[in-house]
């Protein structure tokens, strides 16, 4: 064998190695979910848990899909001071101890300084881990249980009304709104033993009670599994043994919340059908060839309304629509709860600038921690109603709007409102 030869073969294989580190390296961590990291860029890194596929995944898929759109578009433009988010996030389908394992990977494998959660059940159930851990938590359930300041709760943050403020403000309307002399009867709708249903039953009660005597009565409930797709059996049952309510306060997602109505009506129901936030939005009336029978069947609902609708003509929104165009979308590619994943996003955001500023980019999660608790009048110009922080105060709002379904379209009843404003 001539050295030549030798040689142009020893070459060849040099550059087959260069090449395969090249194609090793471009494909990077395979868990990112916007802006990954690079050689050379200042990176802070942001965990997330999504449900796209389980139980509340019709909310939970385009809620994702606003948090990831919102760091994508950050990052293509500088990131944060230069800094890029490195979002690494997971589906865990709603089941909680598939919650714990991706947490856990967050921590131990990606060491992230801050978390986007999403359920009521697996974000109680890391309670006490990430106060450990010193990792903050947003999630996007907003049960009062988390809103506490205590040990068991002192790294979750509440980005909107939690949902008994949501319940408490609906009474509030219902008081101020109910016609007659008569105590305006309320029924609960909810999946009890679950945990974000049941969330804030006690709590509505238990205001009812406390401020609103002989203005508000509450039923007995109106207990429905969120999984019992065909609830006509059960409202009979109650139907039987309780009169209509005045009005009937609903807390599921925007699927069995269409269950209930389209039988309670199919009873004979004139009751003024109320939900909290998970109910309302564009979902709630499903696109196909029966959507005028579900337009119909919804017609009047009365929902709560934490973020913005798409359509909305909103500062906040401007900022969208150009993300969006540059993906050859519009709005109505999209819906209220992107805008809610993308104005949850931006808060994260804005702990992620200070706590930066702070530190000179190392960050942890005490540093994370300080910077969300700094946070005053924070402005969204409209996609949700501005939030604060403090080391004593780790809900950021507890304001709510009221939106009503009339002829298939979502009509803003009311400007944001909450029980501080009584």
């Amino acid at each position: 064998m001539s050295i030549f030869y030798s040689w142009k073969k020893l070459s060849l294989t040099l550059v087959s190695l260069v090449l395969l580190m090249g194609v090793l390296a471009a494909c990077g961590d395979g868990d990112s979910e916007a802006g990954g990291e690079s050689s050379g860029d200042k990176v802070i890194k942001l965990g997330g848990l999504f449900d796209e596929s389980g139980a509340t995944g019709d909310v939970g898929a385009p809620y994702a899909e606003g948090e990831r759109a919102f760091f994508e578009n950050l990052n293509s433009k500088g990131g944060i001071d230069g800094y890029k988010v490195d979002f690494i996030g997971e589906d865990y389908a709603y089941d909680t101890s598939r919650a714990q394992q991706v947490y856990q990977g967050l921590r131990d494998r990606h060491e992230v300084v801050a978390v986007l959660g999403w359920g009521t059940a697996d974000t109680e159930a890391l309670r006490k881990q990430i106060i450990n851990d010193k990792i903050p938590f947003f999630s996007a359930s907003y049960s009062e249980n988390l809103k506490d300041t205590g040990n068991e709760s002192g790294y979750n943050y509440l980005t909107a009304a939690s949902y008994s403020d949501q319940g408490r403000a609906i009474l509030e309307w219902i008081k101020e709104n109910h016609k007659g002399e008569s105590p305006a009867k309320v029924a609960l709708v909810y999946h009890k033993g679950h945990p974000f249903s049941e969330s804030p039953i006690q709590d509505i009660k238990d205001y009812a009670k406390e401020n609103l005597d002989g203005v508000v009565e509450i039923t007995p409930d109106v207990l429905i599994e969120l999984g019992d797709t065909d609830p006509l059996t059960t409202l009979q049952s109650w139907s039987r043994s309780n009169e209509e309510p005045d009005y009937t306060i609903i807390n599921y997602t925007w699927g069995q919340t269409r269950n209930v109505v389209r039988d309670a009506k199919s009873l004979g129901w004139k009751t003024q059908f109320m939900g909290l936030n998970w109910t309302a939005g564009e979902g709630l009336i499903p696109a196909g060839a029966d959507n005028q029978q579900w337009v119909d069947v919804l017609d009047g609902f009365i929902g709560v309304v934490t973020h913005a609708f798409p359509t909305e003509d909103l500062p906040g929104m401007e900022p969208i629509v150009e993300y969006l165009d540059s993906k050859g979308k519009t709005v109505e590619d999209i819906n209220q709860k992107f805008v809610q994943g993308w104005a949850t996003a931006s808060i994260m955001a804005e702990a992620m600038k200070i706590a930066i500023a702070e530190t000179d980019g190392d960050v942890t999660g005490t540093d994370m921690k300080a910077a969300i608790e700094s946070i005053q009048d924070f402005e969204l110009h409209g996609l949700g109603a501005d939030v604060s922080f403090s080391a004593d105060n780790q809900a950021g709002t507890d304001k709510i709007r009221l939106g009503q379904l009339k002829d298939g379209e979502w009509e803003i009843i009311t400007e944001y409102f909450g029980i501080s404003d009584k």
